[in-house]
């Protein structure tokens, strides 16, 4: 018995061609509908819990980014422009001091006005050259990247040029130029040198406390409690923060003069030492 064959598409092959092209066309459309319905539902919005967690995350970078920017302007940017600063200040000091009239007095304590530069102060052990001004104001003075001298009040010192007393001076550790940063590596018998308009005052350095509560002023006396001096003399004192990159507590370093020479003789053997 002969099979049944499938009847085959009447009208030619025109026909036959057109009918394939047709179903095919609506093949694709089917396909083409079903994948918009899949990426429809993926760009679907998450819930309230996903849109509150995205801008959570957002707000963290952002403030991240902003405590980034802080640190480094705090720790790096206020040192440029408090070095900046305290040159310029140096400059200034020492070309007023070559148009002054040759063998005029400095001024007494009195005449410098609180933020005005007097002196230069040099850490050769240190690479520290830093100006020297009156008062120990945060916005006058240190964030400028200069060293304050206790020269007001009740917490008044001396001069170098005093022939008794204590010539007093703080400074900032960190930030703001940070002069003072490094002065616990300082060993008895290192020199420091104060420069002034008329003389190069030498001292060195005796010793040092490392850690006392800001409130101890008797640091500061004539004859600083703790320095191990005893008696009257013409003594220097250091005072910064500390831990670093805090103000708990104040470390004090002390020095005794052993040297006073006149400007016009040129600076001292502990400047040009290599």
């Amino acid at each position: 018995m002969t099979a049944v064959a499938p009847s085959a598409p009447t009208g030619g092959r025109a026909a036959r061609r057109k009918a394939a092209q047709e179903a095919a066309k609506r093949t694709h459309a089917r396909a083409r509908k079903r994948g918009g319905g899949r990426r429809r539902r993926r760009q679907r919005p998450g819930g309230p819990l996903v849109v509150l967690s995205r801008a959570v995350g957002e707000l963290f970078i952002t403030v991240g980014v902003v405590m980034l920017l802080f640190v480094t302007y705090q720790l790096w940017y206020t040192n440029v422009l408090a070095e900046r600063t305290a040159d310029g200040a140096a400059g200034s000091l020492r070309h007023n001091w070559e148009r002054a009239p040759g063998g005029a007095a400095a001024p007494p304590v009195a005449a410098f006005e609180p933020g005005q530069g007097f002196a230069i102060l040099h850490i050769p052990k240190l690479d520290v050259k830093v100006p020297v001004a009156e008062g120990v104001s945060k916005t006058q003075v240190l964030d400028k990247g200069m060293v304050g001298h206790y020269g007001e009040g009740p917490l008044k010192t001396a001069m170098p040029s005093d022939k008794q007393g204590n010539f007093a001076l703080a400074g900032h550790r960190n930030t703001h130029g940070e002069p003072f940063r490094f002065i616990n590596r300082l060993v008895p018998g290192d020199p420091i040198v104060v420069e002034t308009r008329d003389a190069y005052y030498t001292y060195e350095m005796t010793s040092a406390l490392p850690q006392t509560p800001p409130s101890n002023v008797s640091v500061i006396k004539p004859v600083p409690e703790g320095s191990g001096f005893t008696a009257p003399g013409r003594y220097i004192t250091l005072t910064t923060c500390t831990p670093e990159f805090t103000s708990t507590y104040r470390m004090i370093v002390w020095g005794r003069m052993t040297g006073e020479r006149p400007r016009s003789q040129g600076a001292p053997p502990a400047l040009n030492s290599p």
